[in-house]
């Protein structure tokens, strides 16, 4: 059997701040990312399975990627927990905002790298994580391909 690459696109707002950053960015801004998660493997070849023909069942990898990385970022405003960010995610948090503090300054290709992790250790042992696109605005976007890493 051959190998099949499968994409699902995901959306999510998300809001940040760059600490540190010589530019706009450093204030708390936000951006409506899509992220494309493409998984590669052999289509299922028992017909008598249920997800005879697939990869992976699409319905399947939404809930991977719903629970690690959709539910968690969504409407979410992230930093960087050492910076002094910390404060005012403290503030915000005191408030009922939704804050996650992570531990790298959260730009799309860090962030990229973190889902690739997240997503790598739930998908099936029969798939592979092949790829990602993080699309922060709608001309500029972040990849982490597995051949490369």
């Amino acid at each position: 059997m051959k190998s099949i690459r499968i994409t699902k696109q995901f959306s999510f707002e998300t809001g940040h701040a760059l600490y540190g950053y010589d530019g706009k960015c450093r204030n708390i801004h936000g951006h409506s990312f899509k992220l494309y998660v493409t998984v590669i493997g052999n289509p299922i070849a028992d017909s008598s399975h249920v997800k005879y023909g697939m990869v992976i069942d699409f319905s399947d990898l939404k809930k991977i990627v719903k629970e690690e990385i959709v539910d968690v970022f969504d409407h979410a405003t992230v930093f960087n927990k050492n910076t002094p960010h910390v404060e005012l995610a403290k503030e915000l948090s005191d408030r009922g905002h939704n804050v996650l503090l992570v531990n790298y300054q959260p730009t799309s290709e860090m962030m990229v790298i973190d889902f690739a992790e997240k997503i790598k250790q739930r998908l099936p042992k029969q798939t592979q994580l092949f790829s990602l696109r993080l699309q922060e605005t709608a001309s500029s976007y972040a990849e982490w391909y597995a051949g490369d890493n």
